[in-house]
C-alpha cells in the first residue's frame, strides 16, 4: 500500500542539521506513527513521503519554509525581569506562555542579563534545513475514527491518548 491521504504510516527516522548533528530520532522498536495528510508532521517531510511503501528508505532534505518556518527576528524581544513574577531562577532554555494580541505564544528564554530577559517566539528549529533519514515500516488504511479525529488512535489505551476509553464511548479527544 502506498502512502496517501488517510493512511497510517509507521516509520523510523533520524533527523540531523546541516552540520550532521543529530537533533532527534525515533527510539529503537518504537517507530513514529502518524496519519498522513492531516498535518501531523511537518509539510516538507510529509510531501516527500507521499507515494512511498513499506520497506522504502527516504533521504529527505526539508527547507525552513516547509519545516518550522524562517527565523523571524520580530519574535525576539527583550522584556523586564519583573514580567516573570513567581519565577525565582530564570535560565536560558526555560519556556513560557506569553499572552499577545494574537493569542498565547510559546517563548523560550535565550538570554538573561540583570533585569533584562531576552525571549524568542521562534521554534528552536526555525530557519534551519532539516535532514531526515526515514525507513517506512508499515502503511495501512486509517480507521474511520482516526480520519474523523485527524490523528492515529493510541493502540494500547483503546482511545486516542485522552483517557482510558470511558464507557460513554468518548476518548477525551476534541
Amino acid at each position: 500500500m502506498q502512502i496517501t491521504e488517510d493512511t497510517v504510516v509507521s516509520m523510523d527516522y533520524l533527523l540531523k542539521d546541516d552540520s550532521g548533528t543529530i537533533i532527534d530520532q525515533s527510539s529503537p522498536g518504537q517507530p513514529l506513527v502518524y496519519l498522513h495528510g492531516h498535518k501531523n508532521i511537518i509539510p516538507g517531510l510529509e510531501a516527500q513521503l507521499e507515494g512511498k511503501v513499506a520497506g522504502a528508505s527516504v533521504e529527505a532534505r526539508v527547507a525552513p519554509m516547509d519545516g518550522y518556518g524562517e527565523f523571524n527576528p520580530q519574535l525576539e524581544q527583550v522584556v523586564p525581569r519583573d514580567r516573570f513574577q513567581g519565577v525565582e531562577e530564570l535560565g536560558v532554555g526555560m519556556q513560557f506562555q506569553a499572552n499577545t494580541e494574537q493569542g498565547p505564544v510559546s517563548v523560550r528564554v535565550t538570554k538573561v542579563e540583570g533585569d533584562s530577559v531576552t525571549v524568542d517566539g521562534n521554534h528552536p528549529l526555525a530557519g534551519q534545513h532539516l535532514n531526515f533519514s526515514v525507513t517506512i515500516q508499515e502503511v495501512r488504511e486509517a480507521t474511520q475514527t482516526e480520519k474523523d479525529h485527524g490523528h492515529v488512535e493510541a493502540e494500547d489505551s483503546g482511545c486516542c491518548g485522552g483517557g482510558s476509553g470511558d464507557s460513554g464511548g468518548g476518548c477525551g479527544c476534541s
